[in-house]
């Protein structure tokens, strides 16, 4: 990956796939300056092994985050600031997400609520917090082109947020919010491309985590390996796009 940032940030990457990023970065060559994992929570059994790792690499950093809590960024944001400095940061991985799992007569609205502030809100305004460090790495490495190596905000979607590829139904809080989370991808990609920041959503594949289950197709070292790819390719013209971890354009 010759095209590594300096810093990264991703949320939830205390499991699954947002803890394979993180230990496939920390393994690259070369590596980011700062790889920044966060966890809605720390001390717990759930973020031991990212803990342990963080006791053993001095380039992880890791920072507790409730993205359904917004009123929290601002103290994350002045932590990350503090790390990466006049560098800014590169990339903003919006990673962490639910799924609600009922059935339509069961399906509440605030099954409904509670998707929207993980998977949609949480990402939207955490992105509008962290926009004068994403800005300020942009600016920092204007020398460099557009991509990821820059800056860059990938939101980490799905399959089940296509539209015309959703013959199965249901899912509605999942769908939905991830669905809402690639029109934002959207907006983005148009209002800050002006600042050299570009914008993508990615579908990881249907991948071996706890939310995809263990009969996944999809391991989540395929699905990060093909990812990092993807994110050292991205260039102008992946700015608003849909990507699958393995690059190939997916369908609105």
């Amino acid at each position: 990956m010759a095209k590594t940032p300096l810093s990264i940030l991703i949320t939830g990457a205390n499991r699954g796939i947002g803890l394979g990023l993180v230990k496939s970065l920390l393994a690259s060559n070369p590596q980011p300056h700062h790889v920044i994992a966060t966890s809605r929570n720390l001390g717990v059994d759930g973020s031991k092994e990212l803990e342990n790792l963080a006791a053993k690499e001095p380039r992880l950093s890791i920072l507790q985050l409730n993205v359904a809590n917004s009123a929290t960024f601002s103290t994350v944001v002045k932590a990350v600031d503090e790390l990466v400095k006049e560098n800014g940061l590169n990339v903003l991985l919006n990673n962490a997400g639910i799924t609600v799992k009922k059935r339509l007569e069961d399906l509440t609205a605030d099954d409904m609520a509670q998707a929207f502030i993980t998977n949609t809100i949480g990402p939207l305004m955490l992105t509008q917090s962290f926009l004068p460090l994403l800005k300020r790495a942009a600016s920092h490495a204007s020398d460099k082109p557009l991509g990821w190596q820059r800056a860059a905000v990938i939101n980490m979607s799905t399959i089940l947020a296509s539209i015309s590829s959703n013959n199965s139904g249901g899912l509605y809080p999942y769908r939905s919010s991830k669905t809402a989370l690639n029109a934002i991808t959207k907006s983005l990609s148009v209002d800050i491309v002006k600042d050299g920041i570009i914008t993508c959503s990615v579908h990881p594949g249907w991948v071996q985590t706890d939310m995809g289950g263990p009969n996944a197709p999809v391991t989540i070292e395929d699905s990060v390996k093909g990812m990092l790819k993807l994110f050292a390719k991205l260039d102008y013209n992946s700015n608003g796009g849909f990507f699958q971890y393995d690059g190939s354009v997916m369908n609105w």
